[in-house]
């Protein structure tokens, strides 16, 4: 996708998404800033999931070594396959992504399915396109939230802009309900 040249008048936002938005979630990022003065122009970035590491953990999920006969691991050709298969379906989830968004009223300025790591790229792109702010979207992660490892933790660490955390397919209302969602500017 080519990018939308941003001028010096613009803001620029960044949004990190871990899964591909519905029109609701798109509706609600656009009324963050609906009310500016200025052209608002969004930058989306979605990983792509490691056909590996997927692998991996979904070994490891089946259960005990001990319990179980090893698993039959994958050849380099299988797993080829399925990062191609990953590649193809995360192309379509940001385009998805990008349509939403436009179908909200945003003017998306680039799109990107991210092979690096995801806190790294969110990173450069914010300081590519002189980003204002940058917002991640994921589904809740109690867990590494907890420990301060999620994206949004480590964004807010790494990046000298406000970072926002929404909680994909959920609300404004539901996401300060209990504790999780944004997790402030």
């Amino acid at each position: 996708m080519e990018p939308v040249s941003a001028g010096p008048e613009s803001y620029d936002v960044v949004l990190l998404v871990e899964q591909p938005l519905t029109a609701a979630d798109a509706a609600q990022v656009r009324s963050l800033h609906a009310d500016f003065d200025a052209p608002v122009v969004y930058h989306v970035l979605m990983p792509l999931v490691d056909a590996a590491a997927a692998v991996e953990a979904s070994l490891g999920a089946i259960g005990g070594a001990d319990l179980l006969a090893p698993p039959m691991t994958p050849s380099p050709e299988e797993l080829a396959s399925l990062r191609e298969e990953q590649q193809d379906q995360a192309d379509q989830d940001l385009a998805a992504t990008c349509d939403e968004l436009r179908a909200a009223g945003a003017v998306v300025g680039s799109a990107t399915v991210l092979a690096d790591p995801p806190i790294d790229a969110l990173a450069s792109k914010v300081a590519e396109v002189d980003g204002r702010e940058a917002i991640v979207l994921t589904r809740p992660h109690v867990v590494a939230e907890f420990f301060h490892v999620d994206w949004t933790s480590r964004a807010r660490r790494k990046l000298g802009v406000p970072v926002l955390h929404l909680l994909e397919h959920e609300n404004f209302d539901e996401q300060a309900g209990g504790g999780e969602g944004i997790s402030g500017v």
